[in-house]
């Protein structure tokens, strides 16, 4: 039922910028905290984001300066903008939503996306 999208990877030159897109769809009834990931290849996937319910945002050292995380709760969507993209930052990008289900829901779920690729070239 309910499904988490991502789109907005691609293909860009050092110095460019993208934009990701997270949407939650289905049933529910509020989402709590949401986080992006980045996994490049022959990697261990790491912490990209993090942005809770109240807005607090957190950002991996290396990213700190460049990339912002958002969230469009009318919409269920989390947003991550990279601004001066580097060949570093090559990987595949997973949006991890955490969620209430519904007003009487007393157990909250997680659920991650497929993923999206973003590759950054010299």
């Amino acid at each position: 039922q309910v499904q988490l999208v991502e789109s907005g990877g691609g293909l860009v030159q050092a110095g460019g910028s993208l934009r990701l897109s997270c949407a939650v769809s289905g049933g529910i009834y509020s989402i709590n905290s949401m986080a992006w990931y980045r996994q490049a290849a022959g990697k261990e996937r790491e912490l990209v984001a993090l942005i809770s319910s109240d807005g607090r945002t957190d950002y991996a050292d290396s990213v700190k300066d460049r990339f912002t995380v958002s969230r469009d709760n009318a919409k269920n969507t989390a947003y991550l903008q990279m601004n001066s993209l580097k060949p570093e930052d090559t990987a595949v990008y997973s949006c991890n939503a955490d969620f209430r289900p519904s007003l009487m829901s007393t157990n909250n779920r997680s659920l991650w996306g497929q993923g999206t690729q973003v590759t950054v070239s010299s």
